[in-house]
């Protein structure tokens, strides 16, 4: 069973792992715990910067720090990781059953949804006639419909 998280929490998660260096640095901290030097040295970034980004991860509880001596050391939490993991297996469950209850509809009757679905040019008035019969020129990707057209 998914444990209960606030959307808070659920956001500070997922915006924490939307980006690849704090990705990486859970990654390296799954494998071994590592000083915030070490870690800074891996990145063609400032150390101020990857302290950022672990003060992220940590907000998100992804990764929890310590102090040994003057040295700051920093993990992972597999426990946090695998909550993540399990709010995306459910959404994913969700959605399967979406699909399949959708897919067993339309098996149910095929034929029913083609007979029923409205032509596209009677979905929109004039959608059949060119554009030029219309009394305006066809807007392309590179010119963007006006209103006043000049010939």
């Amino acid at each position: 069973m998914v444990e209960q998280q606030s959307d808070a929490d659920i956001d500070r998660v997922f915006h924490a792992l939307a980006d690849a260096t704090r990705r990486d640095i859970v990654r390296r901290t799954l494998i071994a715990e590592q000083s915030v030097t070490q870690l800074a040295a891996a990145y063609a970034m400032s150390f101020a910067a990857v302290s950022k980004h672990i003060a992220v991860l940590a907000e998100a509880r992804l990764i929890t720090k310590r102090a040994e001596g003057r040295v700051r050391l920093v993990r992972a939490d597999p426990t946090a990781i695998a909550r993540a993991q399990q709010l995306l297996r459910s959404y994913e469950d969700l959605w399967r059953g979406r699909v399949d209850r959708l897919d067993a509809l339309l098996a149910e009757e095929p034929d029913a949804a083609a007979s029923t679905a409205p032509s596209s040019s009677a979905a929109m008035p004039g959608a059949g006639a060119p554009a030029a019969r219309r009394g305006t020129p066809a807007p392309t990707a590179s010119t963007p419909p006006t209103e006043n057209p000049t010939t």
